[in-house]
């Protein structure tokens, strides 16, 4: 379920960032590196805790793995937050965007293909 969930999430990013691509809706640079930091240090105190859990089960590599997208995500916010102001477009966010939701479908698999193994396993 983890990795549908996951994989169902990548596919809103993806649809969302094409609808935005479309309209060329322009992101605030200045909210967006304000979030992505906050969110940023929640998501790395959340994921240290969580990396002895790397080689777990399933389901603790499935929290590891969203744990961990959710970091890079934000970090890839932060970064991208300076060329959006720089730049006076928001291409650099709908390029991140894109690899997030790239992230999110590769992970979804990754997950659903652990969780078939640890079933396999089980039988």
């Amino acid at each position: 379920m983890q990795g549908i969930f996951l994989g169902i999430l990548g596919l809103g990013v993806l649809a969302t960032t094409l609808w935005r691509v479309f309209t060329q809706t322009m992101p605030d640079a200045t909210l967006m590196g304000l979030f992505g930091i906050v969110a940023l240090v929640v998501n790395v105190v959340a994921v240290l805790p969580l990396m002895r859990f790397l080689n777990g089960d399933a389901n603790m590599r499935a929290v590891w793995l969203f744990s961990r997208n959710d970091a890079i995500g934000n970090a890839a916010v932060v970064v991208t937050a300076e060329p959006v102001a720089w730049l006076g477009s928001g291409w650099p966010d709908l390029i991140v965007a894109f690899g997030i939701a790239g992230l999110f479908l590769h992970s979804s698999w990754l997950i659903i293909r652990d969780a078939q193994t640890d079933l396999r396993a089980t039988r």
